[in-house]
């Protein structure tokens, strides 16, 4: 059975739950200022650092309400001979699985009508996994919604092939340091509209 919080966990998922309810609004106050020039960044910085990289599966998300629209980069992407993916919820605890998936096909709705591909489309492994968020640190750490779907993804992705996890963000999500436990995992890079940043080691 899984172990109960101790009280440093527990204080770090307060801490978390705070700066949640506090990027949401930076966020929605910086898409309402930047308007289409996000968009316009993130592919122009995203093709320079995905699209000269070998064809491979690149999954991406179909966004919910205030988040990035990562679709015009995956468009990009398929234009240079990178195949498509979206994510689709299994259990509460379980990672994500992928499905191919091409612009024009079509989606159901999924765990809290989200978009996602049909059951009849493949199951595929991805090589680039583009990752929403509302927060990010130098070092990779993201905060997401809380229930920790993507850090259960990367773990088990990252024991089947060598996979690139990339985060899309807005410049103004960028926090000095993301409360984080043991097992949150961390993103390669981080793409916003100004460029991308490699993850420090430091």
């Amino acid at each position: 059975m899984p172990t109960a919080p101790n009280d440093a966990a527990l204080e770090i998922l307060a801490l978390k739950r705070t700066l949640r309810e506090r990027q949401k609004a930076r966020r929605e106050a910086a898409l309402a200022a930047l308007g289409g020039s996000v968009n316009e960044g993130l592919v122009h910085h995203g093709m320079a650092l995905l699209g000269d990289r070998p064809p491979g599966i690149v999954s991406g998300y179909y966004p919910m309400a205030g988040e990035i629209w990562p679709l015009p980069l995956m468009g990009a992407l398929r234009s240079k001979g990178h195949s498509l993916a979206l994510p689709v919820m299994q259990g509460k605890a379980d990672p994500l699985l992928f499905r191919a998936w091409t612009p024009g096909d079509t989606l159901i709705a999924g765990v809290w009508g989200i978009r996602q591909p049909a059951p009849e489309q493949p199951e595929v492994l991805p090589d680039i996994v583009l990752v929403p968020l509302l927060a990010f640190d130098a070092q990779g750490y993201r905060l997401g919604y809380g229930g920790g779907y993507y850090d259960r993804t990367l773990r088990h992705l990252r024991t089947l092939k060598p996979i690139m996890a990339v985060g899309l963000a807005l410049d103004e999500l960028e926090v000095d340091a993301v409360p984080h436990l043991d097992y949150d995992e961390r993103l390669d890079w981080v793409l916003t509209p100004s460029g991308a940043r490699q993850r420090s080691d430091r």
